[in-house]
Protein backbone atom coordinates (compact mmCIF):
# COMPACT_ATOMS: atom_id res chain seq x y z
CA UNK A 1 0.00 0.00 0.00
CA UNK A 2 1.13 3.90 -0.81
CA UNK A 3 1.84 5.73 2.35
CA UNK A 4 1.98 9.78 1.99
CA UNK A 5 5.39 10.91 2.21
CA UNK A 6 5.75 12.75 5.78
CA UNK A 7 8.55 15.20 6.34
CA UNK A 8 10.03 15.43 9.76
CA UNK A 9 7.17 18.08 10.40
CA UNK A 10 4.60 16.10 9.11
CA UNK A 11 5.36 13.82 11.45
CA UNK A 12 5.04 15.56 13.96
CA UNK A 13 1.61 17.09 13.62
CA UNK A 14 1.04 13.36 13.18
CA UNK A 15 2.08 12.70 16.37
CA UNK A 16 0.28 15.33 18.10
CA UNK A 17 -2.76 14.56 16.11
CA UNK A 18 -2.93 11.13 16.95
CA UNK A 19 -2.37 12.14 20.92
CA UNK A 20 -5.06 15.54 21.02
CA UNK A 21 -7.76 12.83 20.85
CA UNK A 22 -7.59 12.25 24.51
CA UNK A 23 -9.89 13.94 26.67
CA UNK A 24 -9.28 17.58 26.63
CA UNK A 25 -10.88 20.08 28.65
CA UNK A 26 -13.23 21.51 25.85
CA UNK A 27 -14.42 17.62 25.50
CA UNK A 28 -15.43 17.80 29.11
CA UNK A 29 -17.35 20.27 29.20
CA UNK A 30 -19.53 18.96 25.95
CA UNK A 31 -19.05 15.75 27.64
CA UNK A 32 -20.71 17.50 30.50
CA UNK A 33 -23.94 18.17 28.16
CA UNK A 34 -24.43 14.79 26.73
CA UNK A 35 -26.84 12.22 26.98
CA UNK A 36 -24.96 11.26 30.25
CA UNK A 37 -26.32 14.57 32.12
CA UNK A 38 -29.74 14.55 30.52
CA UNK A 39 -29.73 16.35 27.14
CA UNK A 40 -31.06 15.34 23.90
CA UNK A 41 -29.34 13.93 20.80
CA UNK A 42 -29.94 13.22 16.94
CA UNK A 43 -28.00 10.62 16.72
CA UNK A 44 -26.05 8.23 18.30
CA UNK A 45 -22.46 8.89 19.18
CA UNK A 46 -19.90 9.07 16.08
CA UNK A 47 -15.88 8.74 15.29
CA UNK A 48 -14.83 10.89 12.12
CA UNK A 49 -11.87 8.99 10.60
CA UNK A 50 -9.56 11.24 7.95
CA UNK A 51 -7.84 8.83 5.38
CA UNK A 52 -7.08 8.96 1.72
CA UNK A 53 -10.83 8.56 1.05
CA UNK A 54 -12.58 11.31 2.50
CA UNK A 55 -13.82 11.50 6.28
CA UNK A 56 -15.54 8.45 7.32
CA UNK A 57 -18.09 8.24 10.08
CA UNK A 58 -18.12 5.33 12.25
CA UNK A 59 -21.56 4.40 14.04
CA UNK A 60 -19.72 3.70 17.83
CA UNK A 61 -23.21 1.50 19.01
CA UNK A 62 -22.72 -1.14 15.20
CA UNK A 63 -19.20 -0.23 15.01
CA UNK A 64 -20.24 0.17 11.14
CA UNK A 65 -18.67 2.41 8.66
CA UNK A 66 -20.99 4.94 7.25
CA UNK A 67 -20.91 6.75 3.59
CA UNK A 68 -17.45 8.86 3.10
CA UNK A 69 -17.45 12.34 3.15
CA UNK A 70 -15.42 14.07 0.33
CA UNK A 71 -13.45 16.69 1.54
CA UNK A 72 -9.92 18.02 0.30
CA UNK A 73 -6.73 17.01 -0.70
CA UNK A 74 -4.86 14.99 2.17
CA UNK A 75 -7.33 15.42 5.18
CA UNK A 76 -4.74 15.53 8.21
CA UNK A 77 -6.41 16.49 11.03
CA UNK A 78 -9.75 17.10 12.64
CA UNK A 79 -11.34 18.58 15.67
CA UNK A 80 -15.19 18.65 16.59
CA UNK A 81 -17.27 21.43 18.58
CA UNK A 82 -17.56 20.74 21.76
CA UNK A 83 -21.72 21.06 21.08
CA UNK A 84 -20.69 18.13 18.64
CA UNK A 85 -22.75 19.74 15.67
CA UNK A 86 -19.28 20.45 13.12
CA UNK A 87 -16.45 18.36 12.60
CA UNK A 88 -13.60 20.98 10.89
CA UNK A 89 -10.70 18.85 8.50
CA UNK A 90 -7.78 19.96 7.60
CA UNK A 91 -6.61 19.36 4.28
CA UNK A 92 -3.04 19.51 3.98
CA UNK A 93 -2.49 19.65 0.51
CA UNK A 94 -5.31 21.94 -0.72
CA UNK A 95 -4.97 24.37 1.86
CA UNK A 96 -8.07 24.51 3.16
CA UNK A 97 -10.77 23.11 6.13
CA UNK A 98 -14.00 21.87 5.21
CA UNK A 99 -16.40 22.18 7.62
CA UNK A 100 -18.99 18.82 8.09
CA UNK A 101 -22.65 19.08 9.39
CA UNK A 102 -22.38 16.36 11.83
CA UNK A 103 -26.26 16.01 12.09
CA UNK A 104 -26.49 15.08 8.32
CA UNK A 105 -22.68 14.54 7.52
CA UNK A 106 -22.44 16.54 4.70
CA UNK A 107 -19.69 18.54 3.87
CA UNK A 108 -19.87 22.33 3.55
CA UNK A 109 -18.18 24.77 1.45
CA UNK A 110 -14.09 24.04 2.39
CA UNK A 111 -12.57 27.57 3.90
CA UNK A 112 -9.37 28.53 2.68
CA UNK A 113 -6.51 28.64 5.58
CA UNK A 114 -2.64 29.10 4.92
CA UNK A 115 -0.07 26.90 3.31
CA UNK A 116 -0.40 23.41 4.93
CA UNK A 117 -2.67 23.26 7.58
CA UNK A 118 -1.68 20.40 10.03
CA UNK A 119 -3.68 20.85 13.36
CA UNK A 120 -6.84 22.24 14.61
CA UNK A 121 -8.03 22.97 18.08
CA UNK A 122 -11.77 24.75 19.31
CA UNK A 123 -11.87 26.77 22.27
CA UNK A 124 -14.64 26.04 25.10
CA UNK A 125 -17.25 28.11 23.61
CA UNK A 126 -17.11 26.70 20.25
CA UNK A 127 -16.89 30.24 18.67
CA UNK A 128 -13.16 29.78 17.29
CA UNK A 129 -11.30 27.27 15.72
CA UNK A 130 -7.57 27.71 15.45
CA UNK A 131 -5.41 25.97 12.14
CA UNK A 132 -1.81 25.67 12.60
CA UNK A 133 0.05 26.02 9.00
CA UNK A 134 2.82 23.92 8.73
CA UNK A 135 4.09 25.52 5.19
CA UNK A 136 4.44 22.92 2.08
CA UNK A 137 7.82 21.12 1.61
CA UNK A 138 11.17 23.60 2.46
CA UNK A 139 8.97 26.79 2.31
CA UNK A 140 7.99 26.75 6.39
CA UNK A 141 4.73 28.24 7.46
CA UNK A 142 4.23 30.91 9.95
CA UNK A 143 1.04 31.26 10.89
CA UNK A 144 -1.99 30.32 12.68
CA UNK A 145 -5.91 30.82 10.72
CA UNK A 146 -8.41 31.72 13.48
CA UNK A 147 -11.86 30.54 11.78
CA UNK A 148 -15.11 31.65 13.52
CA UNK A 149 -17.36 28.81 13.47
CA UNK A 150 -20.73 30.74 13.45
CA UNK A 151 -19.89 31.94 9.81
CA UNK A 152 -17.14 29.44 9.28
CA UNK A 153 -14.85 32.43 7.87
CA UNK A 154 -11.21 32.79 8.17
CA UNK A 155 -10.24 35.45 9.97
CA UNK A 156 -6.91 37.27 9.81
CA UNK A 157 -3.74 35.37 9.90
CA UNK A 158 -1.72 35.13 13.12
CA UNK A 159 2.25 34.78 12.45
CA UNK A 160 3.90 32.96 15.06
CA UNK A 161 7.43 30.65 14.71
CA UNK A 162 8.34 28.68 12.06
CA UNK A 163 6.61 25.63 11.29
CA UNK A 164 3.80 25.75 13.85
CA UNK A 165 2.30 22.38 14.49
CA UNK A 166 0.23 21.30 17.72
CA UNK A 167 -1.89 23.74 19.19
CA UNK A 168 -3.64 23.42 23.21
CA UNK A 169 -6.29 25.76 24.04
CA UNK A 170 -6.91 26.48 27.99
CA UNK A 171 -9.62 25.33 29.63
CA UNK A 172 -10.99 28.58 29.78
CA UNK A 173 -10.27 29.35 26.55
CA UNK A 174 -8.38 32.75 26.74
CA UNK A 175 -4.89 31.41 25.27
CA UNK A 176 -4.27 29.35 22.73
CA UNK A 177 -0.63 27.80 22.68
CA UNK A 178 1.07 27.17 19.08
CA UNK A 179 3.74 24.58 19.03
CA UNK A 180 6.56 25.76 16.26
CA UNK A 181 8.57 22.66 15.47
CA UNK A 182 11.45 24.94 13.77
CA UNK A 183 12.03 27.64 15.92
CA UNK A 184 12.05 25.44 18.61
CA UNK A 185 9.02 27.89 20.56
CA UNK A 186 5.65 27.80 21.79
CA UNK A 187 3.68 31.11 20.82
CA UNK A 188 0.99 31.56 23.10
CA UNK A 189 -2.27 33.77 21.52
CA UNK A 190 -4.50 35.73 23.26
CA UNK A 191 -7.96 34.61 22.13
CA UNK A 192 -10.20 37.72 22.40
CA UNK A 193 -8.35 39.53 20.18
CA UNK A 194 -6.18 36.95 18.22
CA UNK A 195 -3.13 38.50 18.89
CA UNK A 196 0.61 36.40 19.32
CA UNK A 197 2.35 37.23 22.90
CA UNK A 198 5.81 36.75 23.21
CA UNK A 199 7.11 33.60 21.84
CA UNK A 200 8.69 31.17 25.32
CA UNK A 201 11.65 29.13 24.11
CA UNK A 202 11.32 25.35 24.63
CA UNK A 203 13.69 22.30 23.88
CA UNK A 204 14.74 21.83 19.93
CA UNK A 205 12.24 20.38 17.78
CA UNK A 206 9.19 20.52 20.24
CA UNK A 207 6.04 18.02 19.09
CA UNK A 208 2.98 18.14 21.47
CA UNK A 209 1.64 19.70 24.25
CA UNK A 210 -1.11 19.61 26.83
CA UNK A 211 -2.86 21.85 29.59
CA UNK A 212 -3.42 20.56 32.54
CA UNK A 213 -7.17 20.78 33.20
CA UNK A 214 -6.95 24.00 35.71
CA UNK A 215 -5.01 25.47 33.08
CA UNK A 216 -2.14 26.21 34.84
CA UNK A 217 0.31 24.39 33.25
CA UNK A 218 1.32 23.18 30.02
CA UNK A 219 3.65 20.82 29.00
CA UNK A 220 5.96 20.45 25.71
CA UNK A 221 7.49 17.40 24.82
CA UNK A 222 10.77 18.57 23.08
CA UNK A 223 11.35 15.44 20.38
CA UNK A 224 15.40 16.90 19.58
CA UNK A 225 15.99 17.33 23.54
CA UNK A 226 14.38 13.92 24.99
CA UNK A 227 12.51 16.46 27.65
CA UNK A 228 9.57 18.06 28.38
CA UNK A 229 9.24 21.78 29.22
CA UNK A 230 6.46 23.03 31.72
CA UNK A 231 5.21 26.17 31.09
CA UNK A 232 3.28 28.37 33.82
CA UNK A 233 0.98 29.72 31.75
CA UNK A 234 -0.07 32.91 34.63
CA UNK A 235 3.44 34.14 33.69
CA UNK A 236 3.75 32.32 30.19
CA UNK A 237 7.11 30.95 31.42
CA UNK A 238 9.05 27.81 30.65
CA UNK A 239 10.19 26.09 33.78
CA UNK A 240 13.09 23.67 34.30
CA UNK A 241 13.04 21.07 31.38
CA UNK A 242 12.41 17.34 32.61
CA UNK A 243 14.30 14.34 30.79
CA UNK A 244 12.05 11.87 30.09
CA UNK A 245 13.02 8.88 27.24
CA UNK A 246 14.33 8.60 23.90
CA UNK A 247 12.36 10.76 20.81
CA UNK A 248 9.24 11.68 23.04
CA UNK A 249 6.21 12.30 20.72
CA UNK A 250 3.19 12.69 22.38
CA UNK A 251 1.56 13.71 25.88
CA UNK A 252 -1.60 13.03 27.45
CA UNK A 253 -3.01 14.28 31.15
CA UNK A 254 -5.02 12.62 33.66
CA UNK A 255 -8.23 13.91 33.90
CA UNK A 256 -7.30 14.89 37.82
CA UNK A 257 -4.38 16.92 36.39
CA UNK A 258 -2.22 15.00 38.55
CA UNK A 259 -0.35 12.78 36.28
CA UNK A 260 1.30 14.04 32.92
CA UNK A 261 2.40 10.69 30.85
CA UNK A 262 4.83 10.91 27.91
CA UNK A 263 5.11 8.93 25.26
CA UNK A 264 9.08 8.27 23.70
CA UNK A 265 8.72 6.61 20.46
CA UNK A 266 12.43 5.09 20.70
CA UNK A 267 13.49 3.02 17.41
CA UNK A 268 12.36 0.29 15.53
CA UNK A 269 14.49 -2.35 17.53
CA UNK A 270 13.62 -1.88 21.09
CA UNK A 271 10.51 -0.91 22.88
CA UNK A 272 9.51 2.71 23.21
CA UNK A 273 8.42 4.03 27.20
CA UNK A 274 5.82 5.90 28.73
CA UNK A 275 7.16 8.41 31.53
CA UNK A 276 4.96 9.69 33.97
CA UNK A 277 5.72 13.19 35.16
CA UNK A 278 4.24 13.97 38.42
CA UNK A 279 2.56 17.41 38.02
CA UNK A 280 3.12 18.82 41.22
CA UNK A 281 6.56 18.57 41.82
CA UNK A 282 7.58 18.04 38.04
CA UNK A 283 9.26 15.40 38.84
CA UNK A 284 9.81 12.14 36.02
CA UNK A 285 8.69 8.45 37.54
CA UNK A 286 10.04 5.71 36.47
CA UNK A 287 9.44 4.77 33.01
CA UNK A 288 6.78 2.54 32.03
CA UNK A 289 7.78 -0.13 28.93
CA UNK A 290 5.58 -0.31 25.97
CA UNK A 291 5.67 -2.14 22.28
CA UNK A 292 8.33 -0.94 19.37
CA UNK A 293 7.54 1.96 18.06
CA UNK A 294 5.22 3.60 20.41
CA UNK A 295 3.26 6.76 19.30
CA UNK A 296 0.17 8.07 20.63
CA UNK A 297 -1.70 7.80 23.65
CA UNK A 298 -5.29 8.61 24.92
CA UNK A 299 -6.76 8.30 28.64
CA UNK A 300 -9.95 6.98 29.67
CA UNK A 301 -12.27 9.89 31.44
CA UNK A 302 -12.43 7.77 34.34
CA UNK A 303 -8.47 8.21 34.53
CA UNK A 304 -7.75 4.44 35.48
CA UNK A 305 -6.44 3.42 31.94
CA UNK A 306 -4.01 5.29 29.26
CA UNK A 307 -3.68 3.76 25.94
CA UNK A 308 -0.48 3.91 23.59
CA UNK A 309 -0.24 2.83 20.43
CA UNK A 310 2.89 0.69 19.17
CA UNK A 311 3.10 1.33 15.36
CA UNK A 312 5.70 -1.30 14.86
CA UNK A 313 5.00 -3.93 17.14
CA UNK A 314 1.08 -3.49 15.47
CA UNK A 315 -0.45 -3.74 19.49
CA UNK A 316 -2.11 -1.48 22.01
CA UNK A 317 -0.51 -1.63 25.11
CA UNK A 318 -3.08 -0.45 28.26
CA UNK A 319 -1.53 0.83 31.44
CA UNK A 320 -3.02 1.01 34.99
CA UNK A 321 -2.52 4.56 35.83
CA UNK A 322 -2.98 3.72 39.55
CA UNK A 323 0.00 1.68 39.82
CA UNK A 324 1.81 2.68 36.40
CA UNK A 325 1.86 -1.10 35.60
CA UNK A 326 1.28 -2.35 32.10
CA UNK A 327 -1.77 -4.91 31.43
CA UNK A 328 -1.42 -7.16 28.44
CA UNK A 329 -0.73 -5.76 25.08
CA UNK A 330 -4.03 -5.78 22.98
CA UNK A 331 -2.99 -6.54 18.59
CA UNK A 332 -4.48 -3.91 16.59
CA UNK A 333 -3.81 -4.14 12.71
CA UNK A 334 -0.82 -2.88 10.68
CA UNK A 335 0.97 0.23 12.09
CA UNK A 336 -1.53 1.26 14.57
CA UNK A 337 -1.35 5.31 15.17
CA UNK A 338 -4.14 7.83 16.17
CA UNK A 339 -6.42 6.77 19.15
CA UNK A 340 -9.44 8.15 20.82
CA UNK A 341 -12.06 6.82 23.51
CA UNK A 342 -15.54 7.60 23.76
CA UNK A 343 -16.76 9.70 26.26
CA UNK A 344 -18.60 6.88 28.03
CA UNK A 345 -15.00 5.51 28.37
CA UNK A 346 -16.33 2.06 26.90
CA UNK A 347 -14.05 2.01 23.54
CA UNK A 348 -11.28 3.14 22.67
CA UNK A 349 -10.75 3.38 18.79
CA UNK A 350 -7.30 3.01 16.83
CA UNK A 351 -6.48 3.72 13.14
CA UNK A 352 -4.18 1.28 11.37
CA UNK A 353 -2.46 3.11 8.92
CA UNK A 354 -1.16 0.57 6.46
CA UNK A 355 -4.36 -1.60 7.27
CA UNK A 356 -6.76 0.97 6.28
CA UNK A 357 -8.74 0.08 9.23
CA UNK A 358 -10.41 1.16 12.64
CA UNK A 359 -10.10 -1.30 15.70
CA UNK A 360 -11.93 -1.33 18.73
CA UNK A 361 -11.14 -1.99 21.89
CA UNK A 362 -13.67 -2.97 24.40
CA UNK A 363 -12.53 -0.95 27.19
CA UNK A 364 -13.43 -3.27 29.95
CA UNK A 365 -11.79 -5.98 29.17
CA UNK A 366 -9.51 -4.97 26.82
CA UNK A 367 -10.50 -6.74 24.01
CA UNK A 368 -9.98 -5.87 20.33
CA UNK A 369 -13.38 -6.13 18.12
CA UNK A 370 -13.72 -6.65 14.21
CA UNK A 371 -11.75 -4.13 12.47
CA UNK A 372 -13.67 -1.46 10.66
CA UNK A 373 -12.37 -0.37 6.49
CA UNK A 374 -12.24 3.09 6.53
CA UNK A 375 -9.94 3.61 3.91
CA UNK A 376 -6.41 3.47 3.17
CA UNK A 377 -3.72 6.14 5.69
CA UNK A 378 -6.15 7.10 8.14
CA UNK A 379 -4.60 9.78 9.95
CA UNK A 380 -6.54 10.80 12.73
CA UNK A 381 -9.86 10.54 14.56
CA UNK A 382 -12.18 12.51 16.71
CA UNK A 383 -15.16 11.78 18.22
CA UNK A 384 -18.08 13.80 18.80
CA UNK A 385 -19.51 14.30 22.33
Amino acid sequence: MHLPVLSPRRLAGAAAIACAAALTPATALAAAASPAAGAATARPVTAYVTSSAGVIPINTITNTALKAITVGSFPFAIAITPDGKTAYVANTDSNTVTPIRTATDTALKAIKVGSGPVAIAIIPDGKTAYVSNDGIGETLGHTVTPIRTATNTALKAINVGSAPTAIAITPDGKTAYVVNIVSGTVTPIRTATNTALKAIKVGSNPWAIAITPDGKTAYVVNNGSGTVTPIRTATNTALQAITVGSNPIGIAITPDGKTAYTVNSGNRLSPGTVTPIRTATNTALKAITAGIGSWAIAITPDGTTAYVTNRHSGTVTPIRTATNTTLKAITAGSLPSAIAITPDGKTAYVANLISGTVTPIRTATNTALKAIKVGSNPFAIAITP
